[in-house]
C-alpha cells in the first residue's frame, strides 16, 4: 500500500502546483473514517481508495481526481456526509464523491434491475464529468485485484460477469485498454478457471520451450528497422489468454490451430516513420492478405490509432506487428486519461461522443431489460467503418444495417428511411453492411420506424428509438380512436358544448390532458357514462349504469330460465340477440349461455343443457371481431371512424400481431343484436384501411 508521503510526491512529480495540504489531508481523512474496518483479504479497508488513488496518479490525473478517488468509498460505508466532505474538500470533489457513490448500494434490487439502475446512474453521472467514469474503472480495477479472497463463489462470479458485461468494454470504449485486457483477464479466470488453466498452462510451455524466441524476433525486426535508418523501439509478448480463448470460441479451433499467438508492437518517433516501418516490414516479411488494418488514417471511435498487419517470420511462424508512435502509445493505452485536460469548464472531446447515444438509450428505454439489452449493444461489439456520400465517417458493430447507419448520422434520418444505396447501387434496409461502404439513405416525410425493423437493427441507439417511435405511434392511434368516440358522445349530450366543458371534464376526471382524456376513452378506461357526466354533471342519469354492461344479467333477458336464475353470456363465443343460443349449468356459476355452434360445445361438454331464446331486453350485448388493418397512419382511426358511425360502442381492445405490413387486432363491440353486429363487419370489409373482418 501507498504510504502517505510517496502518494502526495507521486502528485507533485507531474502536478507541481497540486495543494499538498489538501491531498495530505484527504490521505488523513479516508484513514480516520474507514478506521477498523477490514477487506475480504484482512487488509485494512483504507488501503483499497489509497491504492485507486495511486492508480489515478499512474493515469497523471488532476488533483480533484486523486482526492476523489481516496474519499469515493466514505460516504457509502462511513458516517462521512457529502455536506462534511464539500466543507472540507469543496464542491467539485463533493460532487465527484457523490457522482461516484451514486453508482453503488443498489443492493435491494434483483439482479437485472440492480444492474439497469447502475448502468443509468453510470451514464447519467459519466455525461457530467468523465472523471466519475476513471475512478469507477480504477476502482474496480483493484477489487477485481483481490476478488479471490471473497469466499463466496457465486457473488465472485456475479463480479466478475459484470466486470466482463460492463466495466471492461466501457474502459476499451474509452480507450483504456490495459485496464481493459486485466479486468478481461481476472473476470476470465472466474468465469471460465478451467479455459484459463489451460490457456495460461500452454503459453507457459511456449515460453520454457522456445528458448528465448520472442525476445530474438524482436530483435530481428529491430535491425531490420535499423538497417533501413529507423529508431524504433520493438517488445513481444504472447496474445492476452482471454483474447486466444474468445478467438477459439468464435471460429471454433483448438489452440494448436491458432496461428497468431506473438504479437510485436513497434514505437516510432514520428507518423512518417510508422508507414516507413511498416514497407520496410512488409519488404522484408511476406505479408497475410486482408490481416493489414490502418488506424491510424481511420482512428476508432475511441481514439485509438495504430497499424496493424500479419507476418510469415521464419519457419512459417505467424506473427501480429502493431506500428505506432510513442504519443500514440500512451493514448492507446490509457485512451481518455492519458490527454484529458481537468480545467474549469472542459467538456468531453468527440472521442467520446458516443455518450451521447448512451444518455439517448437511457431516455428512451422502456424497462430495465430494454436498458441493459441497448447499453450492451452499445458498449460492446466489434466495430466496421461505413461512409456517408460526402465522406463522414461512421463507426458502427458488425452485423450494422443502413438503418442502423441512419440513426447514428441522426435520429430524425432514422425515423424517416424508406430505402437506401449501398456503393451507388439500391439495396434492402435490412442489408448488412461492410468495411468502406458507401452508404445514401433515402427516406420520406410520410414514413415512420417499422416494428420488423427490430429483427434485424443491431446498434443499441437504432433498437431504443424504434421502440419508442412504434409506442408513441400506437398512443397516436389510440388517441384518434378514443376522439371519434368522444364526437359520438358529445352528440348524445342535451346541449352543445365547448372547450372550457372539455378542460373542466379533463380536470374532474383527474387526468393530465386532451389527449389523455382521449387514450382513456379508446382503451375503454372510460365508459360513456362517466365522460357524460365529467362533460355535463347530470346528463347520464338515465344511462344504464356501466356494472351492468359487463355482467349483462339485468340489460339482457333470456327466455326458458327459471326467474331468478343467475346467468352470463360465454366470453369463447360471444353471442349476441340474434344467435340461436343454448344454456349449460355450471356449478356455483348459474348457467352459461352459448351460440349453438360454439366451438367449447362442439368439443363436447358434461353439463346439462337448456333450451333458451332471447327476451324482449337486450340491451348492452358483446360482439368480439377480429380485424386486420394495413400497418400505415390513420387505419385504426378509420375503423374506430365506422364503429362510431354505426353507434357502436368499443368495449376492449387488443392489438394481437403486428408486423411491417399488418395489424391485428380483437375487438369488442356493445352491438343490439345480429344484425347490428353483421352491418359493422360489412362495413369494415368494404373499407380500404381494413385488409380483413371477421366475427369471432
Amino acid at each position: 500500500m501507498l504510504r502517505q508521503y510517496e502518494l502526495v510526491e507521486r502528485v507533485l512529480a507531474y502536478e507541481p502546483e497540486a495543494d499538498e495540504a489538501m491531498l495530505n489531508r484527504a490521505y488523513v481523512y479516508t484513514v480516520q473514517k474507514h478506521g477498523s474496518q477490514k477487506r475480504a483479504s484482512g487488509d485494512p479497508y483504507f488501503s483499497h481508495p489509497v491504492e485507486v488513488a495511486g492508480l489515478m496518479t499512474e493515469l497523471k490525473l488532476d488533483q480533484e481526481t486523486i482526492i476523489t478517488a481516496l474519499l469515493h468509498d466514505t460516504v457509502e460505508d462511513t458516517l462521512a456526509t457529502p455536506e462534511e466532505i464539500e466543507k472540507l474538500f469543496g464542491p467539485e470533489v463533493a460532487r465527484l464523491v457523490d457522482g461516484v457513490t451514486k453508482l453503488s448500494k443498489i443492493e435491494a434490487m434483483g439482479e437485472t434491475e440492480r444492474a439497469a439502475e447502475n448502468l443509468r446512474k453510470f451514464f447519467l453521472a459519466m455525461s457530467e464529468d468523465i472523471r466519475v467514469l476513471l475512478v469507477k474503472l480504477a476502482d474496480r480495477l483493484h477489487n477485481m485485484r483481490t476478488l479471490h479472497f471473497i469466499k463466496s463463489e457465486d457473488k465472485r462470479r456475479r463480479i466478475a460477469r459484470e466486470t466482463m458485461d460492463i466495466y471492461a468494454p466501457l474502459a476499451e470504449r474509452v480507450g483504456m485498454y490495459e485496464y481493459m485486457r486485466e479486468m478481461q483477464l481476472l473476470a476470465f479466470e472466474q468465469l471460465e478457471p478451467e479455459a484459463y488453466a489451460t490457456i495460461t498452462g500452454r503459453l507457459a510451455q511456449i515460453r520454457s520451450s522456445e528458448g528465448g524466441q520472442v525476445d530474438a524476433i524482436a530483435l530481428g525486426i529491430k535491425q531490420a528497422l535499423a538497417e533501413a535508418g529507423l529508431k524504433v523501439e520493438v517488445s513481444g509478448r504472447e496474445k492476452h489468454p482471454y483474447s486466444i480463448w474468445k478467438k477459439m470460441a468464435e471460429r471454433h479451433v483448438s489452440f494448436e490451430q491458432i496461428t497468431d499467438i506473438m504479437a510485436f508492437r513497434v514505437l516510432t518517433d514520428s507518423l512518417d516513420d510508422c508507414y516507413r516501418a511498416l514497407g520496410v516490414l512488409h519488404t522484408t516479411w511476406q505479408m497475410i492478405p486482408g490481416r493489414f488494418k490502418d488506424y491510424i488514417s481511420t482512428p476508432k471511435s475511441n481514439g485509438y490509432r495504430s497499424l496493424h498487419s500479419s507476418l510469415i517470420f521464419e519457419n512459417s511462424m505467424r506473427m501480429e506487428v502493431q506500428v505506432r508512435t510513442q504519443e500514440m502509445h500512451r493514448t492507446n493505452e490509457f485512451g481518455l486519461a492519458a490527454h484529458w485536460a481537468y480545467k474549469q469548464d472542459d467538456k468531453p472531446d468527440g472521442q467520446v461522443g458516443w455518450l451521447r447515444d448512451l444518455i439517448e438509450i437511457v431516455d428512451a428505454s422502456h424497462d430495465a431489460e430494454e436498458l441493459l439489452e441497448h447499453t450492451r449493444l452499445a458498449i460492446y461489439q466489434d466495430r466496421i467503418f461505413a461512409f456517408t456520400p460526402k465522406g463522414q465517417l461512421l463507426q458502427l458493430p458488425k452485423g450494422s444495417t443502413p438503418v442502423d447507419f441512419a440513426y447514428a448520422v441522426h435520429s430524425d434520418l432514422g425515423s424517416f428511411a424508406v430505402g437506401a444505396k449501398i456503393n451507388g447501387r439500391h439495396m434492402p434496409l435490412r442489408t448488412a453492411l461492410t468495411n468502406g461502404d458507401v452508404v445514401e439513405v433515402i427516406k420520406s416525410r410520410n414514413a415512420s420506424p417499422q416494428l420488423s425493423w427490430l429483427g434485424f437493427v443491431v446498434t443499441g441507439k437504432a433498437r431504443a428509438a424504434i421502440r419508442r417511435a412504434v409506442r408513441q405511434k400506437e398512443k397516436q392511434e389510440l388517441v384518434a380512436i378514443g376522439r371519434k368516440l368522444f364526437e359520438e358522445i358529445v352528440e348524445r349530450l342535451p346541449s352543445k358544448i365547448g372547450k372550457k366543458a372539455v378542460k373542466d371534464a379533463v380536470r374532474r376526471l383527474g387526468l393530465s390532458s386532451e389527449d389523455e382524456l382521449m387514450r382513456a376513452i379508446g382503451t375503454a378506461k372510460l365508459d360513456d357514462r362517466q365522460v357524460m357526466e365529467a362533460l355535463v354533471p347530470g346528463s347520464a342519469k338515465d344511462l344504464p349504469e356501466p356494472e351492468q354492461w359487463p355482467k349483462q344479467e339485468r340489460a339482457i333477458s333470456i327466455r326458458g330460465l327459471t326467474p331468478g336464475v343467475a346467468f352470463h353470456l360465454g366470453a369463447c363465443c360471444h353471442p349476441v340477440p340474434g344467435d340461436r343460443i343454448v344454456g349449460i349449468r355450471v356449478p356455483d356459476k348459474g348457467v352459461e349461455v352459448h351460440a349453438i355452434d360454439c366451438l367449447t360445445l362442439a368439443s363436447g361438454v358434461d353439463a346439462d343443457w337448456l333450451d333458451l331464446s332471447w327476451g324482449d331486453r337486450t340491451t348492452g350485448a358483446i360482439g368480439r371481431v377480429r380485424i386486420v388493418l394495413y400497418n400505415r397512419p390513420g387505419t385504426l382511426a378509420e375503423a374506430a371512424g365506422i364503429f362510431a358511425g354505426n353507434r357502436a360502442n368499443i368495449v376492449n381492445l387488443a392489438n394481437i400481431n403486428r408486423d411491417e405490413l399488418f395489424g391485428t387486432y380483437e375487438i369488442d363491440l356493445e352491438v343490439s343484436d345480429l344484425a347490428h353486429l353483421t352491418r359493422i363487419v360489412s362495413a369494415l370489409r368494404a373499407n380500404d384501411a381494413v385488409a380483413q373482418a371477421d366475427r369471432i
